[in-house]
């Protein structure tokens, strides 16, 4: 077999990846267990509370993902083990999203508990996936490999998502007794889509060398090794400070993006909005961000990665400001292909350009604090959401926030010297 053959072979196998975890991104994230949460598990809440309940639930997972992902991130450099940890995360994510099933009503913290978990597992898998990309694709191919795995996450997700409809609105098509029964059968699918789908990537992507020549004996010095990597990766990036700033813009954008990934259904649910029309809102984000991803990855081949990025922020402004006003499920709908259309390139394109200010033999401890700033974005975000919600009674004031994360994001993205940055990987 031809070495570009080979190649393919293994971008492939990463991209698919993509598909494998977004199974939880949007059934489990986005889509049915938030409208679970408010209706069953946090039965006997007030609405309000519910959502500000899940709010707080997302952030504690977060915080905790946040504080384990560059010490995972230096000990999978240290071991030669980023492919190793990331299948062991999917596949404790996979195992833990199952045991949803067990929740009955009123029972919202057993839900939280599980949820957390079950996130850990998706947000460390995450961490040494990204890490993969530089080494798997070529230095000029970054863009259109990281829109590519994209594109195939919301094809994939869209797909089980479907599935996961007919067993929930058309149980009897199916021979399932009820649609509470369908729910249920829906978190089981995507513990055995994201198991699945994670063994392409097992089989055809190399194992990349750990990061120097130095052996680890024994746990004690596993330990050892990995703070003390953590420790220098951290100075070494503050040195890096094009790559540092980016982070900082990173941190600050990507709140305003995940928040509204992961409150807009609680919040439809909130203000009236129908499960059947959330679901399927959510359905449309899927199949449109798989051709707009791709399409984002051939803009920024044509005018660059960052006013691709910019671009997509703006709208995310526009987004926010209408949020304040949906009240209608048309309104719901028209937001989901607006963000279809943003969402996946937005993010595919911050991951290339970050690898691109990123040294590949410690990949995985730069995309640890990469995921440091992907989740702690995620924590301020939702945290606010919930805050502004309980104070002010309704969720409408908390989504029109969320213009100051675009704006600030926006605004410190266009002080990073792209340049520069790539440079001082060089010298």
């Amino acid at each position: 077999m031809d070495a570009e053959r080979l190649y393919r072979k293994q971008v492939n196998a990463w991209c698919l990846y993509d598909w494998a975890n977004s199974a939880f991104a949007t059934t489990i994230m986005a889509a049915v267990l938030p409208i679970f949460y408010a209706t069953v598990a946090a039965s006997g809440l007030d609405k309000t509370t519910a959502t500000a309940y899940w709010g707080y639930t997302t952030a504690i997972a977060l915080a905790v993902a946040a504080i384990l992902s560059p010490l995972i991130g230096a000990a999978a450099d240290a071991l030669g083990a980023r492919k190793k940890f990331l299948i062991g995360s999917a596949l404790f994510g996979a195992a833990v999203t199952g045991l949803l099933v067990t929740v009955g009503e009123g029972q919202w913290l057993r839900a939280s508990i599980i949820f957390g978990f079950a996130q850990l597992g998706f947000v460390i898998s995450f961490v040494c996936y990204d890490s993969l990309l530089s080494f798997v694709a070529r230095p000029g191919e970054l863009d259109r490999v990281s829109t590519r795995g994209y594109a195939l996450g919301y094809l994939g997700g869209g797909i089980l998502l479907t599935i996961n409809m007919v067993m929930i609105l058309f149980p009897s098509l199916l021979g399932i007794p009820s649609a509470a029964i369908g729910v249920r059968l829906s978190f089981v699918s995507v513990t055995i889509w994201w198991a699945l789908f994670t063994f392409p990537l097992a089989r055809r992507v190399a194992e990349p060398p750990p990061a120097g020549t130095r052996t680890v004996a024994d746990a004690g010095e596993l330990v050892r090794r990995t703070f003390g990597d953590l420790k220098a990766t951290f100075r070494e990036i503050r040195r890096h400070k094009e790559a540092f700033r980016f982070l900082l813009a990173f941190w600050i954008y990507n709140d305003g993006i995940g928040t509204i990934i992961k409150m807009a259904t609680i919040y439809g649910t909130e203000i009236g909005i129908g499960r059947d029309a959330l679901i399927g809102a959510l359905l449309v984000v899927q199949f449109v961000g798989f051709p707009f991803s791709l399409i984002f990855g051939k803009i920024a081949g044509r005018i660059g990665a960052r006013p691709a990025i910019l671009f997509g922020l703006a709208v995310y402004s526009g987004i926010a400001v209408f949020g304040f006003f949906l009240s209608e499920a048309w309104h719901f709908w028209v937001l989901a292909v607006v963000v279809g259309m943003v969402q996946g390139g937005t993010q595919a394109l911050s991951r290339s350009l970050f690898a691109s200010l990123t040294p590949r033999d410690r990949s995985a401890q730069w995309f640890g604090f990469y995921s440091v700033s992907h989740r702690f974005a995620g924590i301020a975000g939702p945290l606010l959401f919930a805050l502004i919600a309980q104070l002010a009674g309704s969720s409408r004031y908390a989504i029109v926030s969320l213009v100051v994360f675009f704006v600030v994001g926006a605004w410190m993205l266009t002080r990073v010297d792209l340049e520069k940055g790539e440079g001082a990987l060089i010298s």
